[in-house]
């Protein structure tokens, strides 16, 4: 790294030549100053400390009867600084990107959650014979469970979903805070470095896997039959799982070690396919950006959504292509989960009345062959309409915020 203090600084003041003055104790000359403006001049930042904001790069301190960058020249006073505008259209543009990454978690997290209800209850219904593989059927199915349920049955789990982010993000922190596995991976990577970074996720998914079970068992329950569940259920019901303590479940139930292969791998998978494709969108975009012949004189408006929509553009297709690259897999990995935990799901092919779980999967390899001796190919994609709803929903909501936002912009430009 290159040194950012600036030549001549010798931690006691800023000076333009060599120590020609006297020592330390007394011996300085006392300094007079004639007046405010003239002591202003040498009331300087503190000095630069690599990673504060206390100067930008290659800004040098003031010389000698120089006044500080800071300091308003002397004169009568003027009228309102013309900066102002730039000021407030610089809120603009922060509050602008700030909408649109809430408008996009909003999305993906609150909006969409009863597109992730019907798209789990689908997969695990091995009884269905309407596979819902179109967004039409999905909302027909979505509606007559809001008639005779009430709006809670496309809503319910959503807070174990949140705690369930919350643990994977908190136990990656809390592992590699106390082992020398990188969280990130730097722009200089090598194959050891990307073993530890995936073997982090690992163990993440390890940790959380309990909860996630959990929550997915709270997503695929009728409704008709739930108690008033808590919203720490799932962490309840999470180490009930993990130690064997809790809601008594039938001998059909798989142990936690027999789902910690399909877990990971399942996991590790989507998390691979959604950064490759992150990457690889986001450069594309980036090229086709500074392909064309940008204008010096570019609105903010054009400016902000050019900052921000890229990445979200990015995100969106990452996420897409890992749903779909990696549903059959997640709908074998589902099926295990749920099974043997006395689960009723409702009937996803009339829209009323509930169905129990009485799969007896022994393991991944079984359960992929009775889904396909039993429901065909076409079994593992069961509930891929649902997937298309979500994201369909999702794209509209981005292209209406960036709508509202270049609008907003350009009025305040």
């Amino acid at each position: 790294m290159h040194p950012r203090r600036p030549d001549g600084f010798d931690g006691l003041g800023y000076r333009g030549g060599a120590r020609d003055e006297p020592g330390f104790g007394g011996a300085f000359p006392a300094r007079s100053f004639r007046s405010a403006s003239d002591l202003s001049r040498w009331v300087t930042s503190p000095p630069d400390i690599p990673g504060s904001r206390n100067l930008h790069w290659a800004e040098g301190s003031p010389p000698r009867g120089a006044p500080a960058p800071g300091t308003p020249p002397e004169g009568p006073a003027e009228g309102p600084c013309p900066g102002g505008a730039g000021r407030s259209g610089e809120q603009l543009n922060r509050f602008a990107g700030f909408g649109i990454g809430l408008a996009s978690l909003f999305t993906e997290n609150v909006l969409a959650h009863p597109c992730i209800v019907l798209r789990r209850q689908c997969q695990v219904n091995y009884h269905a014979r309407h596979y819902h593989l179109t967004p039409f059927t999905v909302i027909n199915i979505m509606y007559s469970f809001n008639k005779t349920q009430g709006p809670r049955a496309l809503w319910k789990g959503m807070g174990s979903t949140f705690i369930v982010q919350g643990i994977t993000l908190g136990a990656e922190g809390i592992i590699s805070e106390f082992t020398p596995l990188p969280r990130e991976i730097s722009h200089k990577w090598n194959p050891k470095q990307i073993g530890e970074h995936l073997l982090l996720k690992s163990l993440t998914y390890i940790v959380a896997m309990p909860f996630y079970s959990a929550s997915l068992i709270e997503t695929v329950q009728s409704e008709i039959i739930r108690d008033g569940a808590g919203i720490l259920d799932c962490v309840k019901e999470g180490i009930g799982r993990a130690i064997g303590l809790g809601v008594p479940h039938s001998k059909r139930l798989l142990p936690l070690l027999s789902l910690v292969f399909p877990t990971v791998l399942h996991g590790v998978l989507h998390y691979v396919v959604s950064s490759v494709v992150q990457k690889v969108v986001l450069l594309l975009l980036k090229r086709k950006a500074h392909g064309g012949q940008p204008a010096e004189g570019a609105s903010p408006a054009q400016s902000t959504l050019d900052a921000y929509f890229p990445e979200l553009v990015a995100n969106f297709a990452a996420s897409l292509c890992s749903d779909v690259t990696l549903y059959p897999l997640e709908t074998v990995l589902h099926r295990l989960h749920v099974q043997g935990t006395r689960t009723i799901i409702d009937n996803t092919d009339l829209g009323y009345e509930v169905l129990p779980i009485n799969t007896q999967y022994e393991g991944v390899g079984d359960c992929v062959r009775a889904i396909r001796r039993e429901e065909g190919l076409l079994g593992f994609y069961k509930g891929l309409g649902a997937v298309a709803t979500q994201y369909a929903l999702h794209a509209a909501v981005l292209q209406l915020t960036k709508v509202v936002y270049s609008t907003l912009l350009r009025g305040g430009a």
